[in-house]
Protein backbone atom coordinates (compact mmCIF):
# COMPACT_ATOMS: atom_id res chain seq x y z
CA UNK A 1 0.00 0.00 0.00
CA UNK A 2 1.16 3.27 -0.85
CA UNK A 3 -0.63 5.01 2.02
CA UNK A 4 1.41 7.63 4.89
CA UNK A 5 0.19 8.11 7.68
CA UNK A 6 -1.10 11.71 8.99
CA UNK A 7 2.00 13.07 10.62
CA UNK A 8 0.78 13.93 14.04
CA UNK A 9 -0.06 16.70 16.51
CA UNK A 10 2.79 17.24 18.60
CA UNK A 11 2.81 17.87 22.13
CA UNK A 12 5.77 19.78 23.83
CA UNK A 13 6.02 20.05 27.35
CA UNK A 14 8.19 22.64 29.65
CA UNK A 15 7.71 22.32 33.33
CA UNK A 16 7.83 26.19 33.79
CA UNK A 17 4.56 26.41 30.97
CA UNK A 18 1.70 25.17 30.57
CA UNK A 19 1.32 22.75 27.53
CA UNK A 20 0.99 23.54 24.35
CA UNK A 21 -0.09 21.78 21.09
CA UNK A 22 1.90 22.47 18.03
CA UNK A 23 0.36 21.52 14.49
CA UNK A 24 3.48 19.79 12.75
CA UNK A 25 4.22 21.51 10.00
CA UNK A 26 3.58 20.52 6.29
CA UNK A 27 6.40 18.41 4.80
CA UNK A 28 7.82 18.09 1.35
CA UNK A 29 5.76 15.37 -0.76
CA UNK A 30 8.41 12.73 -2.17
CA UNK A 31 8.60 10.76 -5.25
CA UNK A 32 7.91 7.44 -3.87
CA UNK A 33 4.35 8.97 -2.73
CA UNK A 34 3.64 10.65 -6.36
CA UNK A 35 4.82 7.40 -7.82
CA UNK A 36 2.54 4.91 -5.94
CA UNK A 37 -0.62 7.00 -6.16
CA UNK A 38 -0.17 7.91 -10.14
CA UNK A 39 0.06 4.10 -10.84
CA UNK A 40 -2.58 3.61 -8.57
CA UNK A 41 -4.44 5.69 -10.49
CA UNK A 42 -4.33 4.14 -13.65
CA UNK A 43 -5.09 0.54 -12.29
CA UNK A 44 -8.19 1.90 -10.50
CA UNK A 45 -9.28 3.19 -13.64
CA UNK A 46 -9.06 0.18 -15.63
CA UNK A 47 -10.85 -1.82 -13.10
CA UNK A 48 -13.76 -0.25 -11.71
CA UNK A 49 -16.14 2.20 -13.25
CA UNK A 50 -16.61 5.26 -10.94
CA UNK A 51 -19.93 4.68 -8.56
CA UNK A 52 -21.83 7.53 -9.90
CA UNK A 53 -21.48 6.36 -13.51
CA UNK A 54 -22.75 3.12 -11.84
CA UNK A 55 -25.66 4.46 -10.76
CA UNK A 56 -26.57 6.60 -14.10
CA UNK A 57 -25.91 3.72 -16.03
CA UNK A 58 -28.27 1.53 -13.59
CA UNK A 59 -30.98 4.63 -13.80
CA UNK A 60 -30.66 4.29 -17.83
CA UNK A 61 -31.15 0.60 -17.83
CA UNK A 62 -34.29 1.68 -15.39
CA UNK A 63 -35.66 3.48 -17.44
CA UNK A 64 -34.80 1.89 -21.06
CA UNK A 65 -37.59 1.13 -23.26
CA UNK A 66 -35.79 -0.71 -25.58
CA UNK A 67 -35.51 -4.19 -25.23
CA UNK A 68 -32.10 -4.88 -26.72
CA UNK A 69 -30.76 -1.78 -25.31
CA UNK A 70 -31.79 -2.65 -21.54
CA UNK A 71 -30.20 -5.80 -22.03
CA UNK A 72 -27.00 -4.69 -23.36
CA UNK A 73 -26.45 -2.11 -20.41
CA UNK A 74 -27.81 -5.04 -17.88
CA UNK A 75 -24.94 -7.31 -19.37
CA UNK A 76 -22.34 -3.74 -19.36
CA UNK A 77 -23.47 -3.22 -15.49
CA UNK A 78 -22.78 -7.26 -14.58
CA UNK A 79 -19.27 -6.92 -17.05
CA UNK A 80 -18.05 -3.97 -14.70
CA UNK A 81 -19.11 -5.54 -11.39
CA UNK A 82 -17.51 -9.12 -11.93
CA UNK A 83 -14.34 -6.85 -13.52
CA UNK A 84 -14.23 -4.87 -10.38
CA UNK A 85 -15.18 -7.88 -7.99
CA UNK A 86 -12.22 -10.12 -9.49
CA UNK A 87 -9.61 -7.30 -10.49
CA UNK A 88 -9.92 -7.83 -14.16
CA UNK A 89 -9.75 -4.93 -16.70
CA UNK A 90 -12.91 -3.27 -17.95
CA UNK A 91 -12.43 -2.94 -21.52
CA UNK A 92 -8.80 -4.46 -23.30
CA UNK A 93 -8.13 -0.98 -24.63
CA UNK A 94 -6.38 0.55 -21.43
CA UNK A 95 -5.46 3.58 -23.64
CA UNK A 96 -2.64 5.75 -23.14
CA UNK A 97 -1.89 7.24 -19.70
CA UNK A 98 -2.83 10.91 -18.75
CA UNK A 99 -2.63 12.89 -15.79
CA UNK A 100 -4.22 16.34 -15.07
CA UNK A 101 -2.47 17.65 -11.86
CA UNK A 102 -3.04 21.09 -9.77
CA UNK A 103 -0.23 21.85 -7.20
CA UNK A 104 -1.00 24.10 -4.33
CA UNK A 105 1.29 27.12 -4.13
CA UNK A 106 2.36 25.94 -0.50
CA UNK A 107 3.22 22.53 -1.56
CA UNK A 108 7.18 21.57 -1.19
CA UNK A 109 8.57 18.75 -3.37
CA UNK A 110 11.12 16.39 -2.10
CA UNK A 111 12.42 14.95 -5.42
CA UNK A 112 11.35 14.91 -9.21
CA UNK A 113 7.85 14.62 -9.70
CA UNK A 114 7.67 14.12 -13.94
CA UNK A 115 10.17 11.14 -13.60
CA UNK A 116 7.81 9.47 -10.46
CA UNK A 117 5.06 9.58 -12.59
CA UNK A 118 7.03 7.95 -15.43
CA UNK A 119 8.96 5.61 -13.12
CA UNK A 120 5.45 4.72 -11.50
CA UNK A 121 3.82 4.06 -14.76
CA UNK A 122 6.86 1.63 -16.32
CA UNK A 123 6.34 -0.66 -12.74
CA UNK A 124 3.08 -0.98 -13.60
CA UNK A 125 3.07 -1.97 -17.39
CA UNK A 126 6.21 -4.13 -16.16
CA UNK A 127 3.88 -5.87 -13.06
CA UNK A 128 0.20 -5.49 -13.85
CA UNK A 129 -1.74 -8.57 -13.05
CA UNK A 130 -3.54 -9.09 -15.80
CA UNK A 131 -1.06 -7.42 -18.35
CA UNK A 132 -1.92 -4.55 -20.43
CA UNK A 133 -1.32 -4.36 -23.92
CA UNK A 134 1.20 -2.06 -25.35
CA UNK A 135 -1.11 0.97 -26.40
CA UNK A 136 1.48 3.14 -26.13
CA UNK A 137 1.87 4.21 -30.10
CA UNK A 138 4.51 6.21 -32.28
CA UNK A 139 2.41 8.83 -34.30
CA UNK A 140 4.64 7.97 -37.50
CA UNK A 141 6.35 4.65 -37.57
CA UNK A 142 2.99 2.88 -35.76
CA UNK A 143 5.65 1.41 -33.52
CA UNK A 144 4.23 0.05 -30.24
CA UNK A 145 5.02 -0.28 -26.80
CA UNK A 146 4.98 0.63 -23.00
CA UNK A 147 7.08 4.02 -23.26
CA UNK A 148 7.15 6.65 -25.69
CA UNK A 149 7.96 10.31 -25.97
CA UNK A 150 5.90 12.80 -23.67
CA UNK A 151 4.51 9.61 -22.18
CA UNK A 152 2.39 9.43 -19.38
CA UNK A 153 0.91 13.00 -20.64
CA UNK A 154 0.40 15.11 -17.71
CA UNK A 155 -0.64 18.81 -17.31
CA UNK A 156 -0.03 21.27 -14.56
CA UNK A 157 -1.72 24.03 -13.16
CA UNK A 158 -1.58 26.22 -10.08
CA UNK A 159 -3.43 26.61 -6.65
CA UNK A 160 -3.28 29.43 -4.69
CA UNK A 161 -2.85 29.07 -1.03
CA UNK A 162 -2.92 25.63 -0.41
CA UNK A 163 -0.46 22.86 0.78
CA UNK A 164 -2.19 19.91 -1.20
CA UNK A 165 -2.08 18.67 -4.81
CA UNK A 166 -4.81 17.05 -6.67
CA UNK A 167 -4.44 14.28 -9.28
CA UNK A 168 -6.99 13.24 -12.03
CA UNK A 169 -5.84 10.06 -14.21
CA UNK A 170 -8.35 9.66 -17.60
CA UNK A 171 -6.42 7.24 -19.49
CA UNK A 172 -7.53 7.81 -23.01
CA UNK A 173 -8.72 5.17 -25.73
CA UNK A 174 -9.41 4.84 -28.93
CA UNK A 175 -12.95 4.42 -29.03
CA UNK A 176 -13.36 8.33 -27.87
CA UNK A 177 -10.03 9.72 -28.87
CA UNK A 178 -10.65 9.11 -32.25
CA UNK A 179 -13.48 11.12 -32.72
CA UNK A 180 -12.96 14.21 -30.41
CA UNK A 181 -12.29 17.42 -32.66
CA UNK A 182 -12.03 20.89 -32.39
CA UNK A 183 -12.88 23.90 -34.74
CA UNK A 184 -12.47 27.81 -34.58
CA UNK A 185 -15.34 30.30 -35.06
CA UNK A 186 -15.65 33.80 -35.57
CA UNK A 187 -18.23 35.11 -33.11
CA UNK A 188 -20.46 32.27 -32.81
CA UNK A 189 -23.97 32.03 -31.57
CA UNK A 190 -25.38 30.03 -29.19
CA UNK A 191 -27.06 27.71 -31.98
CA UNK A 192 -23.79 27.56 -34.12
CA UNK A 193 -21.73 26.17 -31.37
CA UNK A 194 -24.46 23.52 -30.69
CA UNK A 195 -24.46 22.51 -34.06
CA UNK A 196 -21.32 21.98 -34.62
CA UNK A 197 -21.32 19.57 -31.14
CA UNK A 198 -24.25 17.54 -32.46
CA UNK A 199 -22.52 17.51 -35.55
CA UNK A 200 -19.18 15.59 -33.79
CA UNK A 201 -21.18 13.29 -31.99
CA UNK A 202 -23.63 12.44 -35.26
CA UNK A 203 -20.30 11.91 -36.89
CA UNK A 204 -19.00 9.83 -34.13
CA UNK A 205 -21.99 7.74 -34.54
CA UNK A 206 -22.31 4.64 -32.00
CA UNK A 207 -18.41 4.09 -32.20
CA UNK A 208 -17.16 5.67 -29.11
CA UNK A 209 -18.88 3.00 -27.08
CA UNK A 210 -21.77 4.38 -25.94
CA UNK A 211 -23.77 5.88 -23.79
CA UNK A 212 -20.69 8.36 -23.77
CA UNK A 213 -20.27 11.22 -21.91
CA UNK A 214 -19.80 14.51 -23.64
CA UNK A 215 -17.22 17.18 -22.71
CA UNK A 216 -17.91 21.03 -24.39
CA UNK A 217 -14.59 23.84 -24.09
CA UNK A 218 -15.63 27.08 -25.45
CA UNK A 219 -13.30 30.13 -25.87
CA UNK A 220 -9.97 31.07 -24.94
CA UNK A 221 -7.32 29.71 -27.10
CA UNK A 222 -7.16 26.75 -29.17
CA UNK A 223 -5.53 24.74 -26.24
CA UNK A 224 -6.87 26.05 -23.94
CA UNK A 225 -10.45 24.93 -25.37
CA UNK A 226 -9.57 21.62 -25.85
CA UNK A 227 -8.15 21.49 -22.01
CA UNK A 228 -11.51 23.16 -21.02
CA UNK A 229 -13.15 20.14 -22.71
CA UNK A 230 -11.22 17.78 -21.02
CA UNK A 231 -11.80 18.85 -17.48
CA UNK A 232 -15.87 18.90 -18.20
CA UNK A 233 -15.78 15.57 -19.33
CA UNK A 234 -14.36 14.50 -16.02
CA UNK A 235 -16.82 16.57 -14.13
CA UNK A 236 -18.83 14.10 -11.12
CA UNK A 237 -22.04 12.57 -12.37
CA UNK A 238 -24.82 15.12 -10.29
CA UNK A 239 -22.00 18.08 -9.86
CA UNK A 240 -24.37 21.60 -10.53
CA UNK A 241 -23.67 23.80 -13.59
CA UNK A 242 -23.75 27.45 -11.72
CA UNK A 243 -23.67 29.18 -15.29
CA UNK A 244 -27.58 29.34 -16.55
CA UNK A 245 -26.64 30.27 -19.84
CA UNK A 246 -24.13 26.94 -19.85
CA UNK A 247 -26.86 24.49 -17.58
CA UNK A 248 -29.78 25.06 -20.08
CA UNK A 249 -27.17 25.02 -23.10
CA UNK A 250 -26.24 21.40 -21.76
CA UNK A 251 -29.81 20.17 -20.98
CA UNK A 252 -30.75 20.91 -24.94
CA UNK A 253 -27.79 19.22 -25.95
CA UNK A 254 -28.37 16.20 -23.72
CA UNK A 255 -31.72 16.39 -25.48
CA UNK A 256 -30.86 16.61 -28.69
CA UNK A 257 -28.24 13.40 -28.49
CA UNK A 258 -30.07 11.25 -26.94
CA UNK A 259 -32.95 11.62 -29.52
CA UNK A 260 -30.44 10.60 -32.23
CA UNK A 261 -31.18 7.18 -30.87
CA UNK A 262 -28.08 5.26 -30.94
CA UNK A 263 -28.40 3.81 -27.45
CA UNK A 264 -26.11 1.73 -25.70
CA UNK A 265 -23.43 0.20 -27.67
CA UNK A 266 -25.45 1.09 -31.03
CA UNK A 267 -28.69 -1.23 -30.28
CA UNK A 268 -31.09 1.96 -30.21
CA UNK A 269 -33.06 3.17 -27.21
CA UNK A 270 -33.04 6.44 -25.10
CA UNK A 271 -30.06 7.36 -24.01
CA UNK A 272 -26.84 8.19 -25.96
CA UNK A 273 -25.21 9.91 -23.43
CA UNK A 274 -25.04 10.03 -20.05
CA UNK A 275 -24.07 13.82 -19.43
CA UNK A 276 -22.97 16.91 -21.87
CA UNK A 277 -20.50 19.30 -19.62
CA UNK A 278 -19.90 22.34 -20.95
CA UNK A 279 -17.38 25.26 -20.00
CA UNK A 280 -15.82 28.47 -21.80
CA UNK A 281 -13.48 31.29 -21.13
CA UNK A 282 -13.21 34.58 -22.53
CA UNK A 283 -12.04 34.58 -25.95
CA UNK A 284 -11.56 36.97 -28.83
CA UNK A 285 -13.52 36.99 -31.65
CA UNK A 286 -11.94 33.80 -32.81
CA UNK A 287 -14.08 31.14 -30.49
CA UNK A 288 -12.19 27.80 -30.57
CA UNK A 289 -14.77 24.91 -29.63
CA UNK A 290 -13.46 21.61 -28.61
CA UNK A 291 -15.62 18.14 -27.91
CA UNK A 292 -14.61 15.77 -25.76
CA UNK A 293 -15.82 12.41 -25.17
CA UNK A 294 -15.68 9.94 -22.31
CA UNK A 295 -17.10 5.81 -23.28
CA UNK A 296 -19.46 4.36 -20.84
CA UNK A 297 -16.35 3.14 -18.50
CA UNK A 298 -15.89 7.20 -17.96
CA UNK A 299 -12.59 6.22 -16.86
CA UNK A 300 -11.48 9.18 -14.29
CA UNK A 301 -9.96 8.29 -10.61
CA UNK A 302 -8.64 10.91 -8.55
CA UNK A 303 -6.45 12.13 -5.58
CA UNK A 304 -5.72 14.57 -3.44
CA UNK A 305 -2.14 14.36 -1.37
CA UNK A 306 -1.93 16.30 1.37
CA UNK A 307 1.05 18.51 3.12
CA UNK A 308 1.01 16.38 5.60
CA UNK A 309 1.46 13.26 4.11
CA UNK A 310 -2.33 12.02 3.68
CA UNK A 311 -3.67 10.70 0.66
CA UNK A 312 -7.16 11.25 0.14
CA UNK A 313 -9.47 9.73 -2.83
CA UNK A 314 -11.69 12.39 -3.97
CA UNK A 315 -14.09 10.09 -6.11
CA UNK A 316 -14.82 6.37 -6.38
Amino acid sequence: MFWRPCRRIIQHRDKHKPALLLQATSMPIDSATIKAVTANLYERSLKKIPDDTRRVLATTGARETNPTAKRTITMMLESADSAAGNGQLICSDVGIPTYSIKVGTRVQFAGPVRQAITEGFAELAANMNPPILKMVTHPLTHERSYAGKDIPIVSFDMVDDVDYMDIVCAPKAMGTGRWEAVEAFVYPTEEDVEKYVLDVVLRAGSQPCLPIVVGVGIGGTFDQATRLAKEAVLRPHGKAQSDPLLERMEKRLLNAINEMGFGAMGTGGDTSAMAVNVDYSASHGFVPVAVCFNCWINRRTAARIHGDGRVEMLYE
